[in-house]
């Protein structure tokens, strides 16, 4: 049965310069470097006039490198694609479609993610809701749970890299 997480971060930057962020080909290019995948790929990025934003990315992890959970469904190295497209800023604020997959394994991520204002102002939130489903018979449930534990930290090492890049280029 699929599982839902909600999760939320916040950026030192506004809305705009996020989703600025976003729209810059260098910033995925050094956010994937620094993903701690060992080989990393940015598929496609387009942007449109409008400001929409859209991006797939491939990242792979060697088979040596995964957790056990992992390896009873799936031999071999593991390739995450990512797609990401966002909306133009609207009214101060952003959203987005994500999705996930592991080609070749009975594993999905679909979601939604809303970036506006933090309370502050100064800030940008970022709010996802992510559900993850894995069709394995009997330990899908816990590699739902190990992959949203996995979102977890993601969302923060990205929402540090993100802070780190408006600070070094805004």
């Amino acid at each position: 049965m699929p599982r839902s997480f909600d999760l939320a971060a916040e950026y030192e930057g506004t809305v705009e310069q996020v989703h600025r962020a976003f729209s810059d080909e260098q910033y995925w290019l050094v956010r994937l470097e620094d993903s701690g995948a060992d080989h990393v790929r940015l598929d496609e990025m387009t942007i449109e006039d409008s400001g929409a934003i859209r991006v797939r990315t491939t990242q792979i992890l060697r088979a040596d490198r995964l957790p056990a959970v992992v390896t009873q469904f799936h031999r071999g190295d593991l390739s995450f694609v990512r797609e990401e497209m966002w909306t133009p800023v609207v009214d101060g604020q952003a959203s987005a479609v994500v999705s996930g997959s592991i080609p070749g394994a009975p594993a999905s991520l679909t979601g939604n993610a809303l970036l506006l204002p933090a309370p502050e102002g100064v800030r940008a939130r970022l709010d996802l809701t992510a559900v993850v489903e894995v069709r394995v018979p009997l330990v899908g449930g816990k590699i739902e749970n190990f992959i949203g534990n996995q979102l977890v930290d993601l969302l923060i090492a990205e929402q540090r890299f993100t802070t780190g890049w408006i600070t070094e280029n805004s």
